[in-house]
């Protein structure tokens, strides 16, 4: 552990950028600063080729072909390309019925929803207790006919993994098209586009030790999805996406990607190490500790944790040395409950006492005995004193 450094736990909100790919970038933003759509010239055309080669690391992430590549500022931006790209291109079609989970992020949420502005039906449906889609309400809502189905691969706030399979295959043998939001799962699990039966799926850089303000949409080419883009201009992404690309940004994108492809199960299994020291300190110190969300079936570096007695709010404040947080980043400022908890079933007081930690690619042994000793001594204060919540 490098000495100073702060223990970050909260690598669903963010991850810290990977030193190979800040090198990798550091080119783009001195040497060669140009325009990747100034093909005129050797410097374009040079940017040209990184942002290419970038969409392809990207491409062979997920099992994909570069072609159906669109890259975006990010995932929010992907979702909501895929979601009310789709809807809009098909509006003067019959089906109308958007099915997504209670459970999802709040950019797909609210993407359903403004579309019952447009004549199209949002269906939102519950999650079991574990976190995990009952796969007969979905074949249930898919009586009626229906144009998308919007199912997060990996939940941002439980770590919860979907049977992605599963619902790609309902999704298919009942004429829907299947979005995924795979932004935390890109890194964290494998990935495949055909194996999953996706036809758009969403990525983010900055959730894969790659830089902010990037991401991608998968859009599949055979048989083809077609979307409405969401803002007019040079149509530089196929027509689906205007804008100048950022080469930089692009090419850390694809340095991410290519280690996430490489590493990514390595990642893994040394994370899931580092989170059992951190669970199993935790546990000898705070009896009534709960893990909440389906533990076989989430990423190794996730713990969403309900503490007895001592609200969430409290324990971050008296832990200004480990980088925590109480659920989505995208959210945090509400002062109302998690909405992924609520929708698990968890009482409003005992989400207020939930937090989520998220350990990362750099997270060490020592981190995390370190960070389970101070949550554990904080735990205790707190949990000790009059006003600790009942």
């Amino acid at each position: 552990m490098r000495p100073n450094r702060p223990l970050y736990l909260d690598h669903h909100a963010t991850t810290p950028p990977d030193p190979r790919v800040l090198a990798a970038m550091r080119p783009w933003w001195e040497e060669n600063f140009a325009n990747p759509h100034s093909v005129e010239h050797a410097m374009g055309r040079a940017a040209e080729e990184a942002v290419e080669a970038a969409r392809a690391q990207v491409a062979a992430l997920i099992g994909a072909d570069a072609r159906e590549i669109v890259l975006t500022s990010g995932a929010t931006e992907s979702n909501n390309l895929a979601i009310k790209g789709a809807a809009r291109f098909h509006a003067a079609g019959g089906r109308k019925r958007l099915i997504t989970l209670a459970t999802e992020h709040k950019c797909v949420l609210e993407s359903v929803r403004d579309l019952a502005a447009e004549g199209f039906e949002p269906v939102v449906l519950p999650v079991r207790g574990d976190g995990l889609l009952d796969l007969a309400a979905l074949e249930e809502a898919l009586r009626v006919p229906t144009l998308l189905v919007s199912v997060m691969a990996v939940n941002n706030e439980t770590g919860v993994v979907q049977d992605l399979a599963a619902i790609g295959a309902l999704a298919r043998a009942h004429g829907a098209l299947f979005h995924t939001d795979a932004a935390q799962a890109a890194g964290r699990i494998p990935l495949d586009v055909e194996a999953i039966g996706a036809d758009l799926l969403s990525l983010s850089g900055h959730k894969m030790y790659g830089p902010k303000g990037v991401g991608a949409l998968y859009v599949r080419r055979r048989p083809r999805v077609r979307l409405a883009p969401l803002f007019s201009g040079g149509g530089q992404e196929r027509g689906l996406r205007s804008g100048t690309l950022p080469a930089p940004l692009v090419v850390g994108l694809g340095e991410a990607a290519r280690i996430a492809a490489a590493e990514g199960a390595l990642d893994a299994g040394r994370i899931a190490g580092q989170r059992q020291i951190l669970l199993d300190a935790l546990r000898a110190e705070i009896p009534g500790l709960r893990v909440n969300g389906a533990w076989e079936q989430r990423v190794t570096g996730n713990l969403n944790l309900t503490f007895p007695r001592v609200r969430a709010a409290d324990l971050l404040a008296a832990l200004p040395e480990v980088m925590l947080s109480s659920g989505s980043a995208c959210s945090s400022a509400e002062i109302a409950p998690s909405h992924v908890l609520t929708a698990m079933g968890l009482p409003r007081e005992e989400c207020l006492r939930t937090l989520r930690i998220g350990l990362g690619r750099f997270t060490s042994p020592a981190e995390a005995q370190q960070a389970a000793a101070l949550i554990g001594a904080a735990w205790k204060r707190l949990a000790s004193t009059p006003a600790a919540a009942e």
